[in-house]
């Protein structure tokens, strides 16, 4: 005596058929957000939010009579509520306030500066330098981890100190720069 399919097939085929529905629909619902007058960052929010209240009642929207319809419905009631001027909701906005976020510029300047001068050390050099200063290692942890003699780790050191003193990337920082 065949039962037909349980809830869980049933469930399963319903969420393959949501998922080929949106998969097909989404540009359609994206365009249509946007000739609602969204940016297309809006369009994208207000596609995903309308496709996640219609797999929540997927069953309404297959019983349906037009599912496109129904989900166009959902699309219009989601645009509605997210332009109404709620207390407690949030106000989508073109530009975020600035916060007294430091300018990172230098920042990024001295990275790039010590990135260009250790690149132009040779391969054995800028080991040295990176496992003694940056993993901030002793001589000893160095020379083990390279398998070389610490006088070695010395004499690289040396030469690579040298060879960034005079490097034109880190010649040409303005004093005060973070280290």
């Amino acid at each position: 005596m065949s039962r037909g399919p349980g809830l869980r097939e049933r469930w399963m085929d319903a969420d393959g058929d949501f998922s080929a529905y949106a998969s097909v629909r989404w540009g359609a619902l994206v365009r249509s957000a946007i000739v609602l007058g969204c940016s297309p960052d809006e369009a994208h929010d207000l596609a995903q939010t309308t496709l996640v209240r219609c797999y929540t009642a997927w069953g309404r929207v297959q019983r349906a009579d037009n599912p496109d319809a129904y989900v166009y419905r959902v699309l219009l009631n989601c645009h509605r509520d997210s332009h109404r001027r709620r207390w407690w909701g949030e106000r989508p906005t073109e530009t975020l306030p600035d916060r007294g976020v430091p300018d990172g510029t230098a920042q990024v300047e001295l990275t790039d500066a010590i990135q260009r001068a250790l690149g132009d050390l040779s391969k054995v050099n800028r080991e040295v330098v990176v496992l003694r200063y940056y993993a901030n290692l002793t001589e000893q942890q160095t020379a083990q981890v390279l398998g070389i003699a610490p006088g070695t780790v010395k004499s690289r050191l040396s030469r690579a100190l040298a060879q960034l003193g005079t490097n034109p990337h880190l010649r040409d920082l303005p004093e005060g720069q973070p280290s």
